[in-house]
């Protein structure tokens, strides 16, 4: 797909490129399959996901206050874009300063963040990036928020822990898991479930440390995500 912004523009970069961008790539056959993941009043535009992700790659170079305006949009897509962007900023070799930006960005307007892919698009890398040999308070204190989607960045966040994390970062990642570990909505269990399994691949034993303390108080489906890469005596074994 080609897309304004793909390199052949000089024009500079804004929120409002990005959007008729975006428009352009409608599909109205896309869009029941992205109102199954919003809430009922909450708009959109309809379109391929994987459009979306070249729109945003597109305008990567996107200043911090035009992705700023693309979250005040009140569709679901334009705010999307503006995580993909995070997300996309977030991968290359930042200094303190951008690091921090991208990271405070994200905090400061969670409240525009409203479906579970959108925090999983851009946590890791934007607010488990920053994190990373640094204090976990930030992560507790988003664990011990009334909204699901604030504790699901929690623990989403520790993800990249396991892949560039120290071993103090990893055990700051089963820490929030454990805070986590019986929280009843979906949408937050189901990411605990995913940092586990994959954190298990790194520390096995940490992982098995953690089930026979916790796996009584965790919701099945948060259990079987938990244990997905175990063999099938152990899974067995935590599953009764």
């Amino acid at each position: 797909m080609s897309v304004p912004g793909d390199g052949m523009s000089t024009e500079a970069p804004t929120a409002e490129r990005v959007i008729d961008a975006l428009l352009a790539a409608r599909s109205e056959d896309q869009l029941p399959k992205i109102r199954q993941r919003l809430a009922p009043d909450e708009p959109a535009f309809g379109m391929r996901m994987r459009d979306l992700f070249d729109v945003a790659k597109a305008h990567t170079q996107l200043p911090l206050p035009e992705v700023d305006r693309l979250l005040d949009h009140p569709a679901y897509e334009p705010r999307m874009a503006a995580m993909c962007i995070l997300d996309f900023q977030a991968r290359r070799r930042l200094d303190e300063q951008r690091s921090r930006e991208l990271y405070e960005l994200y905090l400061a307007r969670h409240d525009r963040i409203t479906t579970w892919d959108m925090v999983d698009r851009s946590a890791p890398r934007v607010v488990g990036g920053h994190l990373t040999g640094r204090s976990p308070e930030p992560l507790r204190q988003l664990a011990a928020e009334t909204d699901p989607l604030r504790r699901r960045t929690a623990i989403t966040a520790p993800q990249f822990f396991v892949r560039a994390g120290a071993d103090d970062d990893l055990a700051a990642g089963f820490a929030i898991a454990r805070q986590l570990a019986a929280d009843p909505e979906p949408v937050v269990h189901n990411a605990v479930g995913i940092f586990l399994k994959h954190a298990g691949t790194r520390d096995p034993d940490g992982l098995h440390r953690f089930l026979a303390d916790q796996a009584p108080s965790m919701p099945r489906p948060a259990l079987r995500l938990a244990i997905a890469k175990l063999d099938a005596a152990d899974r067995s074994r935590y599953l009764r």
